[in-house]
């Protein structure tokens, strides 16, 4: 088994090339925050003339750029500069170490191990630049939440200013994604921005999915990222739902959607993100509060958050001990709460997030342990795992495309306590799942098969 460590992969400096000499089949890379500009990635290839002029509004004098993922007719005719970065040295070949002719490290045997670990080395690369471009956006997100939280009650209309701009941003890099993902992330920052993106992005990539046009999805965006922001005026303890709360605390706890329309209308929000605080926790039965309304009286985009909070509040309740993974939040839901909830956006949210959701803890069909770390919306049966080696340390592991390996599948899901201890450890770093998404300029066809069969519809019950 060939076994490598993140230190052990180098990669040469990748060099600079002025945003005036910019051609059509670039690979290039933009040092700019997530939120600066308006592509769905920072690193891409250059596709037509309208994306080169995009770049240069963006005021760059030079950008990185990678000719070996350019297109070939742009890396011969197009030398970076003097600004390049220097050749990595060649490596020193085996014979100059002591090799000879013959010798068993320079048999065909050694030269395909070589050509396995280089293979290795460069997929792991990849994985660990995406994961990092995924977490870097993640975290800028959070920041620009927590911003706009902290000037709520000081400067409400900057704060409502600062909630539109992030969710306008992230509505526009999904729609210019043709293929997006959702994966877990390993997020930083307080529990409640944890909730207020989790809810936002899924709200927003359900919505996506359903076919919600701009405008509502800019107010869906909204109000999920918004849809808690009455609790900011709650004592602490009262912030989060307890089965231990007595008749008045239980009433305290449930005005903050009251407290949230309130300060929204401060923030200056829009009309259809004020009904998303405030319908959040209504239900399509009409069981929920703080009016009862039933599914008929719901907006949209108040179905889909209020779909959404209830999923992330399964996975991340108070008490922590009390958490389920989100294949049994996902389970929960499909057979217990579908009243609760409407049964097209349900089987939707099933579809999209997938059987087995990122975080997922699930055990494949030869028996290895592993955790379920991104689903493609388009193929949500055919999720991308890590699985446990212990040979191998976690941030060398290559993760697994089930989509690409018809004789492995998953056998059932598990929960982190059914897990031996040094696999736990080993695959479950996170004390939260946080959720983001990721894009793809490759877009992958669908073979027709990503509706749940009843096999897979049995599985969600168990």
């Amino acid at each position: 088994m060939v076994t490598l460590s993140a230190a052990s992969i180098v990669t040469a400096p990748t060099p600079t090339i002025a945003t005036a000499d910019l051609q059509i089949g670039m690979f290039i890379h933009l040092d700019l925050g997530w939120m600066s500009h308006p592509f769905a990635l920072s690193s891409f290839r250059i596709a037509d003339a309208n994306q080169i002029a995009t770049i240069r509004s963006l005021g760059l004098a030079r950008v990185r750029w990678s000719p070996e993922q350019s297109d070939p007719a742009v890396r011969a005719g197009n030398a970076p500069g003097p600004h390049a970065a220097p050749p990595a040295p060649a490596p020193e070949p085996e014979r100059q170490r002591g090799a000879e002719p013959g010798d068993d490290r320079t048999s065909p045997g050694r030269a395909r191990a070589s050509a396995r670990r280089d293979r290795h080395g460069r997929a792991l690369s990849a994985q660990h630049a995406a994961a990092a471009l995924v977490e870097h956006q993640y975290d800028e997100a959070s920041r620009d939440w927590r911003a706009a939280a902290e000037q709520a009650a000081a400067d409400p209309q900057s704060a409502g200013q600062r909630l539109g701009a992030l969710s306008n941003a992230l509505v526009h890099k999904m729609l210019g994604a043709r293929e997006l993902s959702i994966r877990a992330v390993a997020q930083s920052g307080s529990d409640r921005a944890s909730h207020a993106l989790n809810v936002g992005v899924i709200s927003l990539l359900l919505g996506r999915m359903c076919g919600l046009n701009e405008a509502d999805l800019s107010d869906l965006g909204v109000g999920a990222l918004s849809h808690d922001i009455g609790k900011l005026d709650l004592p602490a303890r009262l912030q989060r739902p307890d089965e231990t709360f007595s008749a008045s605390e239980q009433a305290a706890y449930r005005e903050h959607v009251a407290l949230g329309v309130v300060l929204g209308k401060r923030m200056g929000l829009a009309p259809g993100a004020l009904l998303v605080i405030g319908q959040h926790h209504e239900y399509s039965d009409g069981t929920g509060f703080p009016q009862g309304v039933d599914g008929n009286r719901m907006s949209m985009p108040s179905r889909v958050v209020a779909l959404v909070n209830r999923y992330d509040n399964l996975c991340h309740p108070a008490p922590a001990a009390r958490a389920m993974t989100p294949h049994e939040a996902l389970s929960f839901l499909f057979a217990q709460a579908q009243k609760r909830f409407d049964p097209g956006l349900l089987s939707s949210f099933v579809r999209m997030m997938g059987v087995y959701p990122p975080g997922s803890i699930v055990q494949l069909t030869d028996d290895r342990y592993a955790v379920v770390e991104s689903v493609n919306a388009a193929r949500p049966l055919k999720p991308k795992v890590m699985v446990h080696d212990p040979q191998v340390p976690r941030e060398a592991t290559l993760l697994i495309d089930l989509a690409q390996d018809a004789t492995l599948g998953i056998r059932r899901s598990l929960a982190a306590d059914q897990l031996p201890p040094p696999v736990r450890q080993n695959l479950l770093p996170r004390h939260r799942t946080a959720w983001f998404f990721e894009t793809s300029g490759e877009a992958a066809a669908s073979d027709g098969t990503d509706e749940p069969d009843s096999e897979e519809r049995v599985r969600l019950h168990h």
